[in-house]
């Protein structure tokens, strides 16, 4: 079978505080019931200056400067243990400031609701004018009028007709409504799908910078954040991936928007690998920007045990599936796992539905998957607010399954959550940690023969929508590229083949006369 292959992957983090201390849920839901609570007076001391951000372990993980193994080594906490020497810069992206990413808000805003304070403007104008991901977008031109003064942002802040844009506690700008009287088009609704939109463009850009892959060749582009855009008729309608695909350069793309809370990213890869595969797309692109409103989302705790708030960062990734090369490593399409409707929802029944069923149906055993990445968040973040190590949690439960099945004994089970786990890396951002971020680890390690396969994990829990309460889950297996590639055949060579089986078969017949 022609199998997809994984031809690149791209990540960005963004540092931002700020909008941590005014757009987060938590923070925002205090200010509104709370105003004058102490957690709200500690949270700006617990917040992180941007070098802080860079030098953590974690964040240098995530944009490829260091191996997720390398957690391994690293006393915790990371916060107060990670290498000095740290570059904003990695192996599939970058670590990108505040200021520089409100200044890309505006880049990415096609209907002129984003306004910036005109000193504030020319300083982020200049450093993405540098920026090597960043200075060829033909939308950086926005950057060059449309600035105002202090008192016009403070006018239209003062009428509710824009929310502020903070930078080193001053506000620099605003995000205006988009609609007097829809509540889908507010000012707070649009500022966080701006920022959607602005860090997904920023996670493809390094894509096409660290992977060589021309903007021009992108077929199709696949969604999968959160988020929702549309208006009081469609709240959701879409379509985040084409916006995006616009801001980039892919003026050959189309592209659609895929929604699984944090299990979209791999809905959206098995649906990119069935496109490749199939013969529709040649080059799909799967990507998602982060959410403000999950920055802060625990710093309630992280405060009380007098942590840094570390949920300051916001998360995106973007993906690359192309046709087989007989190179890059493949999508075994023939071995998804995926929770059943009628699967269970306890954790025994979801992971025997994600992790080992299609690998039974195979008749392949767990021992022959050398990495498990499946919900990937920060321990860190989430140990101080009740929740434990989920990726720990999950490798616990795939090796304690494989002890049941006699893939291991029972003493042996920590060990193989050494072997095939690892610790978690990625921002709590729901959607961002969910499997995606090994990707390019996984890639890389294959391609250098380190490991044969990986399966990426993708989980969700859909009764957050009140719709249902269903777990969801989907998985995929990346594995070594044999090299070989089936061609197409054409008419000719059909014809030929038909027409020399059927000269054997009329020898065939004379012979047994």
């Amino acid at each position: 079978m022609n199998y997809p292959v994984v031809k690149g992957a791209g990540y960005a983090l963004i540092h931002a505080p700020e909008m941590a201390f005014h757009q987060g849920t938590t923070p925002i839901t205090e200010r509104r019931n709370r105003p004058d609570s102490e957690y709200l007076e500690k949270l700006p001391g617990h917040l992180r200056g941007f070098e802080e951000a860079v030098r953590y372990a974690p964040n240098q993980v995530y944009i490829g400067n260091m191996m997720p193994d390398e957690l391994k080594e690293l006393p915790r906490p990371w916060y107060e243990n990670s290498p000095q020497q740290a570059s904003r810069d990695g192996k599939y992206g970058e670590v990108m400031p505040e200021d520089e990413f409100i200044g890309l808000i505006k880049v990415v805003d096609a209907f002129d609701l984003v306004v910036l304070e005109e000193s504030f403007q020319e300083s982020v104008k200049a450093k993405l004018a540098e920026h090597p991901a960043v200075r060829g977008l033909k939308f950086l031109a926005k950057l060059d009028s449309g600035s105002v003064e202090d008192k016009d942002i403070a006018e239209l802040v003062d009428k509710k007709i824009a929310v502020p844009i903070y930078f080193n506690s001053k506000v620099v700008g605003c995000v205006k409504r988009a609609h007097e009287f829809d509540s889908a088009l507010s000012a707070h609704v649009m500022l966080e799908n701006l920022v959607s939109k602005a860090s997904a463009s920023l996670g493809l850009m390094f894509l096409l910078e660290k992977s060589g892959l021309h903007a021009g060749d992108v077929d199709y582009i696949i969604e999968c954040s959160e988020e929702a855009c549309g208006d009081m008729n469609q709240r959701g309608g879409g379509n985040f991936a084409k916006a995006i695909g616009e801001i980039c350069g892919c003026d050959n793309a189309t592209g659609s928007d895929t929604r699984g809370f944090c299990a979209a990213p791999a809905h959206a890869l098995v649906e990119a690998a069935a496109l490749v595969q199939s013969g529709v797309f040649k080059n799909v692109v799967v990507l998602a920007g982060g959410s403000s409103a999950k920055l802060a989302m625990n710093s309630r705790d992280h405060i009380k045990k007098g942590m840094p708030v570390l949920e300051d960062m916001i998360g995106a990734f973007a993906i690359h599936i192309g046709e087989n090369d007989g190179v890059n490593p493949v999508i075994r399409t023939d071995m998804i796992g995926r929770h059943r409707i009628g699967s269970g929802a306890s954790p025994q029944a979801v992971i025997q539905a994600i992790v080992y069923d299609p690998l039974e149906r195979m008749g392949m055993k767990i021992t022959e998957i050398d990495r498990f990445s499946p919900e990937m968040q920060n321990p860190e973040i989430t140990e101080p607010a009740g929740a434990g190590d989920v990726p720990n949690a999950n490798y616990k439960m795939i090796a304690a399954l494989g002890v049941k099945k006699g893939f291991f004994k029972r003493e042996e089970l920590l060990k193989a959550v050494d072997e095939f786990g690892m610790p978690g890396f990625a921002p709590t951002q729901g959607h961002i940690p969910s499997g995606v971020p090994f990707i390019g680890f996984a890639r890389d390690m294959i391609l250098a023969q380190q490991i044969k396969r990986a399966m990426i994990i993708g989980k969700g829990s859909l009764f957050l929508g009140r719709l249902t309460d269903l777990f969801d889950g989907i998985s995929l297996i990346i594995e070594q590229n044999t090299g070989k590639r089936e061609t197409e055949l054409g008419k000719e060579e059909i014809r030929q083949i038909v027409a020399e089986a059927m000269r054997d078969f009329a020898k065939t017949i004379a012979g047994d006369k």
